[in-house]
């Protein structure tokens, strides 16, 4: 150090450098630190990919819902459609009622006449 003054500022930088230094070297520790711990890194790999199925069920879930939601509508439609044919022109649903119970009756005369 010398008399001028010029020796305390020069201590001071040199101060303040060693204290950037030690921050830096305290923080590449930790980088460290956190890679070298091999089943913490691994839990956190295992709890993201949970965190992604999760997700990705959910989503699934819900494009399925809204699929089957879809496709109850289009059916219930439907089935009011056909409905509103039948009530309209019921013939051909009665004589498919009447041909069905003429087959009915048919097979149980055949099945007493072979008794």
């Amino acid at each position: 150090m010398t008399g001028n003054g010029r020796g305390s500022g020069d201590t001071d930088a040199l101060r303040e450098e060693i204290r950037r230094t030690r921050v830096e070297l305290g923080e590449t520790m930790e980088a460290l630190a956190a890679k070298a711990d091999v089943k913490a890194r691994l839990r956190s790999s295992a709890d993201q990919a949970k965190d992604r199925m999760r997700e990705q069920a959910a989503q699934t879930v819900a494009r399925v819902r809204g699929r089957a939601t879809q496709q109850a509508q289009v059916a219930r439609v439907q089935a009011q459609e056909k409905g509103e044919v039948v009530r309209r022109n019921p013939t051909p649903f009665a004589a498919l009622a009447a041909g069905a119970v003429a087959a009915v009756i048919v097979l149980m005369i055949v099945r007493r006449g072979r008794r």
